[in-house]
């Protein structure tokens, strides 16, 4: 298996970034991992952009999520200024398919586009 291009790299670095409960926060540290154009559709199926997830992260009343991990993270180079990264994730027992589109800016990688999709194990439907 061959090393990650450097923007891989980045794009990954990224969002284990966003998976710290530190950055999520801090208007600052989103700041400057989010695209002034971020946009998202999170496992409910409703979009936000750029203002209302931060707003919605750095609130008081912010859900928080506990200990998120993840999983089966890899990226591709679509173009030089363009990653695409799936991952999966669970937290507190719930678990998504997440796609992720990172740009390459002035300021360096920002996260473009972000789903997260729901999913079920078969051992989770069993039960």
């Amino acid at each position: 298996m061959s090393e990650p291009t450097p923007g891989v790299a980045a794009a990954v670095e990224g969002e284990l970034r966003l998976m710290d409960p530190m950055v999520r926060a801090s208007t600052e540290l989103l700041v400057q991992v989010l695209h002034p154009d971020f946009h998202e559709v999170d496992t409910t199926g409703r979009h936000w952009d750029r203002a209302m997830v931060i707003t919605s992260l750095i609130s008081d009343e912010a859900p928080r999520p506990g200990q998120l991990t993840a999983s089966r993270m890899r990226g591709v180079q679509l173009a030089d200024e363009l990653v695409h990264v799936t991952f999966d994730t669970e937290a507190k027992g719930k678990r998504a398919h997440r796609s992720s589109l990172w740009r390459l800016t002035e300021a360096g990688w920002l996260l473009y586009y972000h789903q997260a999709t729901p999913f079920v194990t078969a051992a989770d439907a069993d039960e």
